[in-house]
């Protein structure tokens, strides 16, 4: 099917993308867009530098393959192996989303559930200013490597998602707060019934508006809902576990030793591609299969994330993390579902072990890598293990591995979120579908401003 250049490593990976978008603002119907499109992305490796190419043009793969080889040097066997050697040679057709593509349901299903949802919040005179929308995108990839050639169907999977979002703001002026409610699925047909939820949100978003009161800076004990919980994950410990920010930084590497203790026995975090939702990713961009990679077991440092290249350089094995947003990108290394493994602890246990302290609810936005920040959204005070009464402040914020190791309890029930209308970032590429959560997280000492 292709011609694969002799001696060197070569891949093709070839998307077929669908995606469409519903928005309505203030009962204006804002968008209706559908698109579809193909592409390839062509790698090409000679033992010391890959080279790339990316193409809308699916019969000119294999000119691009010949050109990729024009500019290579010849190519390094042995040093192309280090590479090669970690790289699985799937293939088979594991499409699960073809007969339920949201490519086959009507434009006009999609604009009435929207404006399903949109009754919701039309008539409230609180609301100063409201938009929703609906989102899906439906990707079939294809992938074939020169490892690989006997096998001429190559490999082909496929990811979707589906989803709502309603934003909602209430005041003016310098008194003004915003939420949004955000939901998605693999199915269209999932999001038919979640009105209620969304409504509760709402109230509850309007309930913190008109009560919300600021709360003096200091150190507490803080609660992360499964949202919040997964937000710290991803930002604050899912970065640093992602094998490219450590080749060439023997610091890093020494601070990042496998086995060395970095949190509590209380903690474990997990990184999965076969976990449904906006992360799922049944094989990553260099064909290698989704695994459930242990990150953190019980405080303890047990594994990273990888792509072919950074797992040579560290002799290490792949790990599926190979991702890039579009064919036009390389594969790099990132997360795909991230979350804190459950406890035994149930929630009410955990509540009723603080006897003054926070439960951030909802988050703005996180960062971090030594020092992280996490700005809360909606947030409560807890008082003699019960919520009393919606706070406000501005950030929680600490040193990574300090506040790794003050985690005192996680609760029995796990929450893996999926989300639509953006994504994480890394480099130039934005936005990447991931997925995150956890347990309820119980926190001693942390600086909140």
């Amino acid at each position: 099917m292709f011609e694969f250049p002799a001696g060197y490593y070569a891949d093709v990976r070839i998307e077929r993308v669908f995606r469409s978008l519903v928005r309505i603002e203030m009962s204006r119907l804002e968008e209706v867009k559908e698109k579809s499109d193909a592409g390839a992305f062509i790698r090409l490796y000679d033992g010391k530098r890959w080279f790339y190419a990316s193409t809308t043009d699916l019969s000119a793969i294999n000119e691009e393959l010949r050109q990729l080889a024009k500019l290579a040097s010849p190519p390094d066997l042995v040093a192309i192996s280090k590479v090669t050697d970690r790289l699985e040679k799937n293939h088979g057709d594991f499409r699960k989303f073809t007969e339920q593509s949201v490519a086959r349901v009507d434009l006009q299903h999609k604009i009435s559930l929207l404006e399903s949802y949109a009754a919701l919040i039309n008539n409230d005179s609180q609301i100063t200013h409201w938009s929703a929308s609906y989102s899906d995108g439906h990707i079939s990839k294809e992938f074939y490597s020169s490892l690989n050639q006997s096998n001429s169907g190559g490999l082909l999977f496929d990811t979707q998602t589906a989803g709502l979002r309603l934003g909602v703001r209430f005041g003016s002026g310098a008194n003004v707060f915003s939420e949004t409610w955000c939901k998605a699925e693999v199915e269209f047909e999932k999001l038919g019934s979640l009105h209620e939820e969304a409504k509760k949100y709402v109230e509850q978003a309007r309930d913190y508006y008109q009560r919300a009161e600021k709360i003096e800076g200091g150190v507490y004990t803080v609660i992360l809902s499964p949202l919040a919980a997964g937000i710290f994950a991803h930002e604050s410990f899912g970065h640093k576990s992602e094998a490219d920010f450590m080749i060439g930084d023997a610091a890093m590497l020494k601070e990042w030793q496998i086995g060395k203790r970095v949190g509590s026995e209380n903690l474990s975090i997990v990184d999965d591609g076969n976990v449904a939702g906006s992360g799922f990713t049944p094989f990553d961009d260099e064909g290698t299969r989704a695994c459930r990679t242990v990150l953190i077991d019980r405080g303890i440092l047990q594994g990273r994330l990888h792509n072919s290249i950074t797992a040579a350089d560290l002799n290490e094995a792949v790990t599926g993390n190979a991702r890039s947003i579009s064919f036009e990108y390389e594969p790099i290394v990132r997360m795909t579902a991230t979350y804190i493994e459950a406890g035994q602890t149930t929630k009410d246990q955990l509540f009723a072990g603080v006897e003054r302290g926070i439960y951030i609810d909802s988050v703005k936005h996180g960062s971090g890598m030594s020092t992280f920040t996490l700005a809360p959204s909606m947030a409560y005070l807890i008082e003699n293990g019960k919520i009393t009464k919606p706070v406000r402040f501005a950030v929680i914020t600490g040193n990574v591995m300090q506040t790794l190791d003050h985690i005192d309890a996680v609760s029995d029930q796990l929450e893996i979120l999926s989300f639509v209308g953006g994504g994480c970032g890394k480099m130039e590429q934005y936005p990447l579908p991931v997925s995150f959560g956890g347990p309820y997280v119980r926190v001693n000492q942390i600086n909140v401003q």
